[in-house]
């Protein structure tokens, strides 16, 4: 049975949150997007402009689209599990094939203009994110999509997921925010600290990055929103309880 004969309903205080988290998402992409086309000249592939590339991916990819990855379980609360998961390992599929876009755009442009690689904290941060991505990805898969995996061995690995899920999400917000900082300073200099709308909007584009990754990271750890265990779950539950703890069903 792949869904409880009487779904609960979504509390009403989560569903505020993810609409407000949604917002800011977008807010955190249309910011970027206007941070690049009015003070950097836009966006282009085979100019000087295939830098730009770089932060719009990024932010798209590994922030905006990781962290509705990681709702999922909270926003289709009563769909059947393996739906869930598969959206779930989709967006993170769609994640990392546009953060791969940025990253590429990046090597190819510091080639293009002879500029060194991985030499800032931003770029060992952002390099450490998207390897952790991807390796988080492919053993979720193995784990929870590939069929073999047991339900025991997904119940022992599950909180590490969990975790690292969360780990490599707030670390790419903070990746994210030490590229905006580094390029406010390599751009303009000591006219950052005279006000320039530049830096102004870059700020604003800051604070708009930590209050998603906030938002996000409250909505994922209230235990009261988690997605409710569907029927055969529940078994599942049980059986594996009843096998790690000695117990039978009938000395219960």
């Amino acid at each position: 049975m792949d869904s409880p004969a009487h779904p609960a309903p979504a509390p009403a205080a989560l569903l505020y949150y993810v609409a407000f988290s949604q917002l800011l998402g977008l807010a955190v992409v249309a910011m970027t997007g206007t941070w690049l086309g009015v003070y950097r000249g836009g966006i282009a592939w085979e100019s000087a402009l295939q830098f730009n590339v770089h932060p719009l991916c990024m932010i798209i990819g590994l922030v905006f689209l990781q962290g509705d990855a990681l709702l999922v379980y909270r926003v289709f609360r009563n769909e059947a599990k393996r739906t869930t998961k598969v959206l779930h390992g989709l967006l993170h599929v769609f994640a990392f094939v546009i953060a791969l876009v940025g990253l590429v755009a990046v090597f190819d442009y510091h080639r293009k203009e002879g500029y060194a690689d991985l030499y800032s904290l931003h770029s060992w941060c952002g390099i450490l994110v998207f390897v952790l991505f991807f390796v988080q990805w492919l053993v979720g898969f193995t784990f929870f999509l590939f069929p073999g995996a047991s339900f025991s061995l997904r119940s022992r690995y599950r909180p590490q997921h969990v975790f690292l899920g969360g780990a490599i999400f707030l670390l790419s917000v903070g990746t994210a925010l030490l590229g905006l900082k580094e390029a406010l300073l390599f751009e303009l200099g000591t006219k950052y600290s005279k006000f320039e709308p530049e830096g102004v909007l870059a700020n604003v584009l800051g604070l708009l990055l930590a209050a998603f990754g906030a938002v996000v990271l409250y909505i994922l750890t209230r235990a009261d929103w988690k997605r409710p265990l569907q029927a055969e779950e529940q078994a599942l539950s049980m059986d594996f309880k009843t096998l790690t703890e000695g117990d039978s069903p009938s000395s219960q």
